[in-house]
């Protein structure tokens, strides 16, 4: 493994990208060929996860301004990820926040699909299920954060839009 390699790796190591043992990984870097991310690859990786968790701290602001419990963050299984489960009363609100520097790839409520939209739903029924819950109502929310480039941010709640 060349220098450049292992200083890509050392970076992906150092910021928690990867849940094994540097050992481990320089033994399966030697049995297998592959290309390390550069240094600009990783550094646009960790920006858009910063940004990410940065909108979830402010969905999960306005939530509670809101009225909402927060039950959950980020639950994760193999199908995918939850970013939010919120109680508004007796409903159970799932929530799915996306955020955006800015509208040059679209709004943050165009990035919810129908594939996204789907897949939620499907997430939603194994939350459920893990939790043997059957809530009178589910609703399904858009948490549209934007962050304007004058500072501060533009929050949109879209309620019940799946």
């Amino acid at each position: 493994m060349d220098a450049t390699h292992m200083a890509d790796l050392s970076l992906w190591i150092a910021h928690g990208l990867f849940w094994f043992s540097p050992d481990r990984l320089l033994r399966a870097a030697r049995t297998v060929s592959y290309r390390a991310p550069s240094a600009a690859e990783v550094i646009a990786m960790l920006r858009k996860d910063l940004l990410g968790r940065f909108g979830e701290e402010i969905a999960v602001h306005h939530l509670r301004e809101s009225g909402l419990a927060i039950l959950e963050r980020n639950w994760r299984c193999s199908s995918g990820e939850i970013d939010i489960v919120a109680r508004d009363g007796d409903e159970l609100v799932i929530c799915e926040v996306k955020t955006r520097s800015g509208n040059g790839y679209g709004t943050p409520q165009e990035a919810v699909t129908r594939v996204k939209a789907e897949r939620l739903r499907r997430l939603a029924a194994e939350w459920l299920a893990v939790r043997g819950l059957r809530p009178s109502s589910v609703r399904f929310d858009v948490i549209a954060v934007v962050r304007r480039p004058q500072g501060g941010v533009a929050v949109e709640h879209l309620r019940g839009v799946m």
